[in-house]
């Protein structure tokens, strides 16, 4: 039986979410270097996550969609929301605010579908193949080879480079989370609620560790808090929650190996940085990676 036009133009949406996804989430480098300059990174984020939230409750509000029910979903939602943004997010705007560049700290941060492909079978169960494996092997390869020339580090590189292996931790622990306890969350509803989690844990922290935390309400502070809430707390993390959900926790991440490359091409058109013959051979060892680790 011939598919009707929504149903191919369904297939051709969910085909294009995974790119949608690696051109966004690699976006969220850029904006924390434009951003952070004008504000300490924790506050930064929590004002990032509170007005994340707010935009997304009155979304639900108006459309009227279904909240989660019973006190351990909240929990969950509350143990996701902590990993996936406060930590994870945490750890890298405070590197780079630390001096350490954006491209390292996506390199450090896109290993982890090598430690999700290692946990997936025994969280859940998921079986990667050796032809699996040998796509997640080439993704390093590609990433590395991407920002190997800019792996130097600053007076404060080890501890910001531990930072990024704490967020590294944190989203590996958010996706096998997600994966195995919130499959039946609702979308939209949940993930307010795992932004206004967000925000009360980055305000403790800001509470903890920015004693002297400040804003500069410049135009180009506000420029990357709107990008970074619209395109994305909403857009990315939403794509990233819905593949979870659809997809092997093994395969989804893979696609992180992307970001990195990705994110080079748009530093190189927004900053003139040097995109050369290696990156661009990494990109295509990147690329294979992913299609392998994808391959059905």
């Amino acid at each position: 039986m011939a598919r009707g036009r929504g149903g191919a133009s369904g297939d051709w949406l969910l085909a294009a979410v995974p790119a949608l996804f690696v051109l966004l989430w690699s976006t969220g480098f850029i904006g924390a270097k434009l951003g952070v300059p004008y504000a300490s990174p924790l506050l930064f984020l929590a004002v990032r996550f509170a007005v994340t939230a707010l935009l997304l409750f009155a979304w639900v509000a108006l459309r009227g969609e279904v909240w989660p029910r019973g006190w351990r979903l909240y929990a969950d939602l509350a143990v996701v929301g902590t990993l996936l943004h406060t930590i994870y997010l945490g750890g890298v705007f405070v590197a780079i605010s630390w001096g350490l560049e954006a491209g390292t700290s996506a390199l450090i941060v896109s290993l982890q579908p090598v430690l999700v492909a290692a946990l997936a079978g025994a969280f859940l169960g998921e079986r990667v193949t050796r032809l699996q494996w040998l796509g997640l092997v080439l993704g390093m390869a590609g990433v590395a080879l991407v920002v190997w020339r800019k792996a130097g580090l600053s007076a404060q590189g080890l501890d910001a480079a531990l930072l990024c292996l704490l967020s590294l931790c944190a989203i590996t622990g958010a996706i096998l989370y997600q994966k195995r306890r919130l499959g039946a969350m609702p979308p939209i509803s949940g993930n307010a609620m795992q932004f206004a989690f967000a925000a009360v844990s980055c305000t403790v922290a800001v509470l903890l560790f920015e004693p002297d935390a400040y804003i500069v309400w410049s135009t180009s502070f506000v420029i990357a808090l709107a990008w970074l809430v619209l395109a994305l707390s909403i857009g990315a993390v939403g794509l990233f929650l819905l593949m979870v959900r659809r997809g092997a926790a093994s395969k989804v991440s893979s696609l992180f190996f992307l970001v990195p490359p990705c994110t080079a091409v748009i530093a190189w058109a927004f900053f003139g940085e040097v995109l050369g013959w290696v990156e661009l051979l990494g990109m295509a060892i990147a690329g294979l990676g992913v299609a392998l680790v994808n391959r059905r």
